[in-house]
């Protein structure tokens, strides 16, 4: 433990020193304070390899278990407001993450491409919710049937045999945002192989533009426009594209249960949205890069 504990301190501190945005970020008189901003991003990482997913009890676990190794830990409001301006430090160390999954685990030339609705309320509570507005929206996830407040997490992931796929290009978007409209607009594009995505990015257009770039994209089938459900049954080709794309669903299972992504009911400002879910994201990547 306490050798991982090294390590991700190890690596938080190569990326802030290969990242010359981290290092202009503090212009204060107070730019060198006794807890570093690495020290904080490393506490937030390390709670979540423990199994601790909300900042109070990361800073409680750490106060409690690893005081000596971080002797100028500031309260836990300071944490928490000091955490919640590292909201862009956060999308670096994330963007550098993936630059790296990308060249160690490489893949192969298929791709998986889908969202995950992240919710900070839900239910007839989402109506309501007024959290991380510039951000956040009111949307629909077809797979639970429910309405939720949030934004969605869009993710392009190259795929690897019999392991979770290595995520290439992903952006967080409102969650009224269609997932076909982050894909056009927000997603990094492949440049060959084949695209492997649910119905909703079954769009004319797109498939010709995807042709254009050498890449075949694979949507299931559609049921015929008056064709009662009970009637329609999917063909093989729409099992083949279910089947390939099980892995990145499998990926978002791993997000969920082992960095709590999914869940941001405890979020109660725009940036810590921010943090919660490029901070949740960086942990997973550190999981891929160290631990496959």
């Amino acid at each position: 433990m306490e050798q991982q504990l090294i390590q991700l301190y190890l690596w938080v501190c190569r990326v802030y020193d290969t990242q010359p945005d981290l290092k202009a970020q503090r212009m204060s008189n107070n730019h060198r304070p006794p807890c570093t901003d690495q020290e904080l991003m490393t506490v937030y990482l390390f709670g979540h390899l423990q199994g601790h997913f909300t900042q109070r009890r990361i800073y409680d676990y750490t106060a409690g278990h690893w005081r000596a190794w971080f002797p100028a830990l500031p309260s836990y409001q300071a944490f928490n407001r000091r955490l919640n301006r590292l909201s862009a430090a956060f999308a670096l160390v994330l963007q550098d993450s993936l630059r790296q999954a990308g060249e160690r685990l490489g893949g192969g030339d298929d791709r998986l491409l889908d969202s995950l609705p992240v919710m900070l309320a839900k239910g007839s509570r989402g109506d309501a919710a007024r959290v991380a507005r510039p951000l956040a929206a009111k949307g629909y996830c077809a797979s639970k049937r429910l309405y939720y407040h949030g934004v969605k997490l869009h993710l392009v992931a190259r795929k690897r045999y019999k392991r979770l796929p290595v995520p290439e290009s992903l952006v967080l978007t409102s969650a009224a945002v269609h997932d076909l409209t982050a894909f056009q607009q927000a997603l990094a594009w492949p440049e060959a192989g084949a695209l492997f995505g649910d119905k909703a990015y079954g769009d004319v257009a797109t498939r010709a533009a995807l042709a254009a770039r050498h890449v075949t994209l694979c949507v299931p089938e559609k049921r015929p426009l008056g064709r009662p459900r009970d009637e329609w049954q999917a063909g093989l080709w729409s099992r083949f594209v279910s089947a390939m794309r099980q892995p990145v669903e499998s990926c978002f299972n791993w997000l969920i249960q082992r960095a709590g992504i999914q869940d941001a009911a405890k979020v109660r400002s725009t940036d810590g949205l921010l943090v919660h879910c490029y901070g949740k994201l960086t942990v997973c990547c550190f999981l891929l890069l160290f631990n496959s």
